[in-house]
């Protein structure tokens, strides 16, 4: 029998010249592919979590940075946010049984523990949401973790937090959004705010989605602003707040819901194309900013996966194996986890001069939204689905393909 890989496909020449030894999922904790997915989102959780939760993140976390900036002020909200909005929905998942099941309980515990000393005043982790501009973004992101997990984490927080967590999302108000991906971070952050039962603001969210509905270029992609920029900013915030916020805010307004399609068939013609971005060996083209974001690049093709919207001609399985194999390429290369198992600036490995001035070590944890995903039950075709290789799998391979096509909305 064929052995399986992270990939989820039985390894075979010539794809297997190309892949590289993964030593987080050949373990008796983890012989499913889902099982090695979940430890790897453990593997990258456990620092961030364990640490907040007992109050010594600040005092443990390093801060790898650029030569001459200073992200201290900025960086643990950055790790905190954004790690809860990739691993919330299996946080989440009540089908959860035996091994998974021990593992889930103790993260949800950490989680809700450190969300308290995140927001409580005399915790020596107490989160900085104001100072700086950056804590706009990184509230947002766990905004946007809170609308993953309505129950687990935003329903289930004690009355002292969440009257904390509340005033300390409404704070990041002083903070002005550039005009650019930003203002989705701003209306992300009132979409969080409408979940908890809190006075939100429409006028901030409208702003974002009919600026958005301007900066639409065709063919699924948005600018970054007026201007298109070549990156992965589309993926890393743009098309999955659009439509975190939409899903949670478009009953309130007809001109909402009527953008809310539109939008969703943009977000599928984009996940078609990130799908094909994906190479046989999970490697990617490396163009644009925040490069250290790692398999956080495919942020989108996760929450289609995860919300059941893939475009037509992708099944779930074949997601799968596209997900699978950039997490792996992005987080099994040697050097990409320090010796205390924090995540090193990179995108395959320790790569210190990818770093832009805004990336620190917090930053990384944007690497967790590839994991969505893992909010499906075991029984859903994502992961019981047969073995389906990428389009660059069969297209690299000489084997027959899909044609790929435009949308012209």
């Amino acid at each position: 029998m064929h052995r399986r890989d992270f990939l989820g496909l039985a390894a075979a020449a010539p794809i297997a010249a190309v892949r590289v030894a993964s030593p987080v999922i050949q373990t008796a904790s983890a012989p499913s592919l889902r099982g090695s997915w979940w430890e790897a989102l453990g593997r990258v959780a456990d620092p961030v979590l364990s640490n907040l939760a007992r109050g010594t993140l600040r005092a443990k976390m390093p801060v790898e940075q650029a030569d001459g900036a200073d992200r201290r002020a900025v960086t643990h909200l950055e790790a905190f946010g954004r790690l809860i909005a990739g691993m919330s929905p299996w946080l989440e998942l009540s089908s959860v049984s035996g091994p998974e099941r021990e593992v889930q309980s103790r993260y949800r515990a950490l989680t809700a523990q450190a969300l308290a000393n995140a927001v409580d005043p005399a915790s020596p982790d107490a989160l900085n949401f104001t100072r700086e501009s950056q804590p706009l973004v990184d509230a947002a992101f766990l905004a946007q973790g809170l609308l993953r997990a309505p129950l687990v984490l935003a329903g289930a927080l004690d009355q002292t937090t969440r009257k904390r967590l509340v005033e300390a999302l409404t704070s990041t108000r002083a903070i002005t959004p550039g005009f650019s991906n930003w203002l989705m971070f701003s209306a992300t952050i009132e979409a969080g705010l409408k979940l908890l039962g809190a006075p939100w603001d429409r006028l901030r969210v409208d702003y974002a989605l009919r600026q958005h509905e301007q900066w639409y270029k065709g063919d699924g992609i948005y600018g970054d602003g007026p201007s298109f920029h070549w990156d992965y900013y589309n993926s890393f915030v743009i098309q999955p707040m659009l439509l975190d916020v939409l899903k949670t805010c478009s009953d309130e307004s007809q001109a909402w819901g009527d953008m809310r399609a539109r939008v969703l068939d943009r977000a599928r013609r984009y996940g078609a194309i990130q799908e094909r971005l994906i190479g046989p060996d999970g490697s990617f083209p490396a163009i644009g900013r925040s490069l250290a974001y790692r398999c956080g690049a495919f942020h989108l093709l996760a929450a289609l996966s995860l919300s059941d919207q893939l475009p037509d001609g992708l099944p779930p399985a074949q997601a799968r194996a596209a997900l699978s194999a950039v997490i792996r390429r992005t987080l099994e290369a040697p050097g990409t986890f320090d010796a205390n198992g924090w995540l090193t600036i990179g995108l395959a490995g320790h790569q210190p001069g990818i770093g832009e001035r805004y990336i620190s070590t917090g930053s990384l944890y944007l690497c967790a939204v590839a994991f969505l995903p893992l909010g499906l039950a075991a029984d859903h075709a994502f992961w019981t689905g047969p073995d389906i290789p990428t389009t660059a799998m069969r297209a690299w391979n000489g084997q027959e393909f899909a044609i790929d096509h435009a949308i012209s909305n």
